[in-house]
This record gives C-alpha cells, structure tokens and sequence, in this order.
C-alpha cells in the first residue's frame, strides 16, 4: 500500500488526473441535488416577513453599521448555545436582503436579544450604553431618540422586497405606512390588523415618546430578533438530521 502511495506521489500526472477526479465526484455530490431540491432551506414554522416598522429599523442598524460589532449567527457549538440560545437556523435569515451574520463580535450575538430586555432597558442603552452595561465601549445613539422616522415610499420598499422574493402581499403593500405607524401606537385603531398581517409583531410606544422616531424603529427590529420560532416544538426534518 506504502509503494502504491508513493507510485501516485512520484508521478505527477497520475496525481493530477487522480486529484482531479476526487474533485469532480466531490463537486457532483455537492450541486447535483440542488437540480431537483426545491430549496435548501429548512422551512419553520413560524417565520414571517418583518414588519414595515421592523424592516425600517432594520434598515436604520444596517445604516449605523451595527454589524461590525454584532454577529446574528449562534454556531452550533456548545458554549454559544449555552450563552446565547438555540444555533440559528438558515430560515430565520430567509427574508434577510442582506443577511446579517457577522463574523466579528465585539460585543454579543443578537441573534436571540428579542423580549431579553424590556423596551425601557433598550433606550437607555441606546442612549447611554454605559448606564446598564458600565464596561461596554459601545458609542451612544441619543441622535436617535430625537430624529423621526422618516420612510420614503414605504409600499415600495416592500414591493422591492417582493421583487426578490419576500412573500408581501398586496394587502401588507397597501396598508404599509399605516402598520408602519401603527405599531408603535398601541392605541390606534390599527394595531389589532398589524397582529393579523404580522403574528407575533410586537405592539409598543417603544422609546416613550408620543412622535415616531428612529429610536422607536430599532427597537421594534430588536425586541423581534430570534422570537418567531418556537424551539420547544422545533423538530428538524427527518433528511435535514
């Protein structure tokens, strides 16, 4: 066995055209299902597109460059499961354009930060970090609170996002800005239709103040994070164990 090993080692064209097949068998077992699988992606029960309000606050921690120090992704090992929860399963980033996983984490995952801290918790930390967590070297965000929340055209942001397959319907389009408004306004008259277009979306004057302001949008993107799927009922598939 020894000699043959070093017959493929000595001669390199054998190994060549050797390495080359092992590549080739290795490269067909990897993309020929992906000609007959309809997805790849697991489908959960439970996950939904985010609200107009979530998506605009969504938007706004893509904008402050939240991800350079954040990951959304829990590995499946067991020191991150322990800290942070359930691993992340490729579903619940399905509606993320871009997604949000993250290699660096200068501070933690926020994969499943939602309903961890009360609303209350969240503004103080967005304002001052240091005022619940006194060893953080995250930079304030006071500019939030004080800045309303401004979205050009929100019927069209979830069309686009239709456009690349968020399954929006035409009823979520057309009642966009006012979920988007709604939400954050527990006694509007709306707010019982934000639940029924978007189950589990949270209702809530997030930071407090009667205007609708940036702060109020991350909030509700945050307090949604890692809530949708319930893992005490999640059972993988049978082909994906």
């Amino acid at each position: 066995m020894s000699f043959k090993h070093d017959v493929i080692e000595k001669n390199s064209i054998l190994l060549t055209v050797l390495t080359l097949l092992v590549v080739s068998i290795g490269g067909l077992v990897e993309i020929a299902p992906l000609f007959y699988l309809e997805s790849t992606i697991e489908k959960v029960k439970g996950m939904r597109p985010y609200s107009p309000l979530e998506l605009a606050g969504r938007n706004i921690y893509i904008r402050e460059g939240c991800y350079n120090c954040h990951s959304q992704m829990i590995r499946p090992l067991r020191d991150e499961e322990e800290r942070y929860g359930h691993y992340s399963l490729a579903a619940e980033s399905m509606y993320d354009h871009p997604f949000q996983w993250g290699s660096k984490r200068t501070g933690p995952d926020l994969a499943r930060v939602g309903g961890r801290y009360s609303n209350d918790w969240h503004v103080a930390h967005m304002i001052n970090p240091r005022s619940v967590v006194p060893e953080s070297i995250m930079p304030g965000y006071p500019f939030l609170a004080e800045t309303p929340l401004k979205v050009v055209d929100v019927a069209a942001h979830l069309r686009a996002n239709r456009g690349v397959g968020v399954p929006y319907s035409d009823e979520m389009i057309e009642m966009a800005e006012q979920d988007l408004i709604s939400q954050a306004d527990p006694d509007s008259d709306g707010a019982d239709a934000v639940l029924e277009r978007y189950p589990g979306a949270i209702i809530a004057n997030f930071d407090g103040n009667p205007e609708l302001t940036e702060l109020d949008a991350i909030i509700a993107y945050l307090q949604m994070m890692g809530t949708l799927v319930d893992f005490e009922a999640y059972e993988p598939e049978a082909n994906y164990r």
